[in-house]
């Protein structure tokens, strides 16, 4: 079930989903119309005050289409508009439980296109509170043909500074809408993105 009172834009984001893991094209909403779909849910979502629990969040997600921060309501219109990422580009996120701790998450950025897979690892917690995930890159890998070509610590932060680090400081999602078939959110920089279980 999703967090919103919109079933219209509902529909459109469940499209959206089925239509991009299609093995055969199949109709799917266009960049305009499904920007704001994500729109209209994220103003419910706000209206609603609805919290997401963290277990609709875990698991892994690829990245079916990103709307940059130009994309908002103005004057109640949606304006703006994004793109479906292209198949040849694989983009994946993941959020799994990082030991005992409840708040102790772990999120994984993966990114392959061809040979190349490029991927970020580090700490993340759900404070539950507005729905943000926050978190932070400490460690990259970079592999060619499924050969390690680096691998090692990147940023400031190690997992245990960022434990204190305050939210305001962190990058973060803040979820809008989850159900079985995708997860939605804004990110820190602004711009919207759906994701998709595979």
């Amino acid at each position: 079930m999703t967090t919103t009172l919109d079933q219209d834009s509902a529909h459109l984001l469940t499209a959206a989903a089925q239509g991009f893991l299609a093995p055969q094209q199949q109709s799917r909403p266009d960049g305009k119309t499904l920007t704001a779909a994500l729109l209209r849910a994220e103003k419910a979502a706000k209206q609603t005050r609805k919290s997401l629990p963290l277990d609709v969040l875990l698991g892994t997600w690829r990245l079916c289409f990103s709307a940059g921060k130009k994309a908002k309501l103005q004057s109640g219109q949606p304006v703006g508009n994004g793109f479906y990422m292209p198949k040849l580009a694989i983009a994946r996120i993941s959020f799994a439980r990082n030991g005992d701790s409840e708040d102790s998450l772990q999120i994984t950025n993966e990114l392959q296109i061809g040979p190349l897979t490029v991927r970020f690892t580090g700490p993340a917690r759900y404070p539950g509170k507005k729905n943000l995930l926050v978190f932070d890159f400490t460690y990259l890998q970079l592999q060619c043909f499924g050969l390690k070509v680096f691998s090692g610590k990147i940023g400031q932060r190690d997992d245990q500074s960022f434990v204190t680090t305050p939210v305001a400081k962190l990058p973060f999602f803040a979820f809008f809408t989850a159900t079985a078939d995708y997860i939605a959110a804004r990110g820190r920089g602004g711009g919207l993105a759906i994701w998709v279980q595979e």
